[in-house]
């Protein structure tokens, strides 16, 4: 719902979204809305990565304030749940589902912010005189602690205390390089050498897995049903990979540390083996504050809000080692590194950010169920890749600090075979089926739409081809879902639609009893009315949408400079002239409205100069959606496997679809 308040004096409004999708928040653009929320909220709970991920595009989705942000420039909050990802957009998504204590949180926190704001005297009016670059200063960094307490501070804060500790650390580092000589900066490089192949191998193995796991599983995402798979399957070998990547590392950096000893103090061969080990320890942990380093420097630069994380993450790790470990007397041998360095340097860094990484991990997760945007338009593998990468890439950062304690540990065969036993174990319920991939409740997004295809196919009678088309957003054939449905469906990547919002790559036809509880009446029309081809084409184009009123219309921009779409019934222009945004070379129009919505419309269509009309492209396409059940659908809906949750979305069309369109050349 959308609630707007203004104050008395006209003021900016401010827009509150919620939407019943773990809880976050996101905010923007003024700072204004979010730095109230956390001081008075009684359990604030946000976090700015939610944000960065949802502004840099890694998230392709949006939420419903968004129109306000970037349409109407407004201020607010925008708050979403978080569990239970794989349910969202699906018929399992239930009011079931939501837990009251969420909605008491929630309505605890918005309550305290609404009388709040009710009684300020002043809400802002907002950005729209102040320059980008004032903008960018005023924005927002903000994160909870627990839930209890919520951190905010604004990115001209961050730049000063990010350049801070930036500078500080490069000081630290340059005089340390500087009295160790050749010797300490040869030990830097390859101390960061091992965190590089720590990244690379961690990387690596778990890729193969993520590669090998379509081909010897049931299902390409077996884990969706069952998260805490993933840390088996993927953070099993990642954390081998690390520790295999880092060990390398570390032998290099022993070899050239006992070089260079060798040339100075006089030694026994035991204490000099025990000085080398050690040392190297102790580089390797600054290895890992080197690269919380260069990752504050990127995200300052990038002015990221969420690089409060490598603040943290460098900071705390390196201010235990400086208490605990750090000397200035260069004849004093190392000691192995202290537990308590380990222990005081982490606390606060997991404490920052181990909720936001599990909450991150299991959105992926879900979001496993409808990754296939383009329903076999990616590889099967594709979707394991991007969780296998996220995971590897947690622990490489998180696992820094703890993988060089592991070296002189002497518990490094037990824990290697312990995490071999872990991945086998995940690996043995994936193969034996043990774990279902998808179950009621968390299934396997699918659509069942009935076709009538009339873009100038047609049928043996002559008649416009009619299908029922079984599709999923999910990796993964469709083989034992048609195998149970029995109505003659045949699968492959040559049973292609287009559906304008989306095409399908791989999908499963079938041509039984499709011609029943529909008629031609029924197929939308689109004719063309006058073509001038003076100096500037321009084109009038009538459009009958029949008794849909949930339709979309592409417009083929690479043909079309600019156009007007206006109700016929009243000439009302619903789209002004104005040059037009397009996506892969088409603009899309969707439409739906109520019993009364018009269905007629007049389309002015102004072609490019120099358009040679050869494309191959149509010049529109049209689908109009019938909330229609034909006999068929009923009954591939009935047999649908209970592992199967029909998925919709305003772009997915309805069980009855009608596709037509207009040639380039008419």
């Amino acid at each position: 719902m959308q609630k707007p308040l203004k104050n008395k004096q006209g003021g900016k409004r401010v827009y509150c979204t919620l939407k019943t999708i773990i809880q976050s928040s996101f905010a923007g653009p003024h700072p204004w809305a979010i730095e109230n929320f956390a001081l008075v909220a009684k359990y604030p709970s946000g976090q700015v990565i939610a944000q960065d991920l949802f502004s840099s595009g890694a998230i392709k989705s949006a939420t419903d304030f968004q129109v306000y942000k970037e349409v109407a420039g407004l201020s607010g909050l925008d708050f979403a749940y978080l569990d239970n990802t794989a349910v969202y957009h699906t018929k399992n998504d239930k009011l079931e589902l939501l837990k009251t204590g969420s909605l008491q949180h929630l309505g605890e926190n918005m309550l305290a912010f609404l009388l709040h704001i009710g009684a300020s005297s002043h809400i802002p009016e907002g950005n729209s005189t102040e320059s980008e670059e004032d903008i960018s200063k005023n924005n927002a960094i903000y994160f909870d602690i627990l839930g209890m307490y919520m951190v905010v501070y604004r990115q001209k804060f961050a730049n000063m205390l990010h350049n801070s500790v930036i500078m500080q650390s490069l000081l630290i580092w340059v005089t340390s390089l500087v009295m160790g000589g050749i010797p300490a900066a040869a030990s830097l490089a390859l101390s960061c050498l091992s965190v590089l192949l720590m990244w690379v191998f961690a990387l690596s193995f778990s890729f193969l897995v993520s590669f090998l796991l379509p081909l010897i599983s049931s299902s390409p995402v077996p884990y969706v049903s069952s998260p805490m798979l993933v840390v088996g399957l993927f953070g099993a070998p990642a954390f081998l990979g690390a520790l295999t990547g880092q060990h390398f590392g570390f032998l290099l950096l022993q070899k050239y540390l006992s070089n260079t000893l060798s040339k100075g103090r006089q030694l026994t061969p035991i204490i000099k083996a025990a000085v080398v080990k050690m040392e190297a320890e102790r580089w390797l942990y600054k290895a890992g504050s080197f690269q919380w380093l260069i990752l504050l420097i990127l995200g300052n630069y990038f002015k990221i809000g969420s690089s409060y994380l490598a603040l943290v993450w460098l900071v705390s790790p390196a201010f235990a080692y400086g208490f605990f470990e750090a000397t200035l007397t260069p004849a004093r041998l190392p000691k192995p590194l202290k537990l308590a360095t380990i222990i005081l340097g982490l606390a606060t860094p997991i404490l920052f950010s181990a909720g936001i990484f599990i909450r991150l991990a299991a959105t992926l997760i879900g979001g496993m169920v409808r990754f296939d945007r383009n329903p076999g338009g990616t590889p099967e593998w594709l979707g394991n890749f991007v969780i296998a990468a996220f995971i590897a890439s947690l622990l490489s950062l998180t696992l820094v600090y703890l993988l060089s304690y592991v070296h002189l540990s002497g518990a490094k065969r037990a824990i290697i075979l312990a995490t071999l036993v872990l991945f086998s174990l995940s690996l043995a319920v994936v193969l034996t089926g043990v774990v279902p991939p998808f179950s009621e409740d968390t299934a396997r997004a699918v659509n069942v739409v009935h076709v009538v295809d009339a873009t100038g196919k047609l049928d043996q009678g002559q008649n416009p081809i009619s299908y029922v088309s079984l599709f999923s957003n999910t990796p993964g054939n469709l083989n034992k879902e048609v195998k149970q449905i029995d109505e003659g469906f045949v699968c492959g990547r040559d049973k292609t639609v287009d559906f304008v919002t989306f095409s399908v790559k791989y999908g499963c036809w079938t041509y039984n009893d499709t011609t029943n509880d529909w008629t031609e009446m029924d197929i939308p029309t689109m004719n063309v009315v006058s073509d001038a081809k003076g100096n500037g084409r321009i084109t009038q184009v009538s459009i009958n949408t029949k008794g849909s009123i949930r339709w979309v219309l592409a417009i083929n921009i690479e043909e079309i400079e600019d156009f007007e779409f206006k109700d016929a019934r009243n000439s009302e222009e619903l789209i002004s002239v104005d040059k037009k945004s397009s996506v892969d070379g088409w603009h899309i129009i969707q439409f739906s409205g109520g019993k009364n919505a018009p269905t007629l419309f007049d389309l002015t269509l102004y072609w490019r100069s120099g358009s040679t009309h050869n494309s191959d492209s149509p010049l529109l396409k049209l689908r109009t959606d019938v909330n229609r059940l034909t006999p068929i659908t009923e009954r591939v809906l009935e047999k649908l496997p209970r592992w199967c949750s029909l998925f919709g979305k305003s772009t997915s069309p309805y069980t009855l679809a009608f596709l037509t369109n207009l040639p380039v050349k008419f």
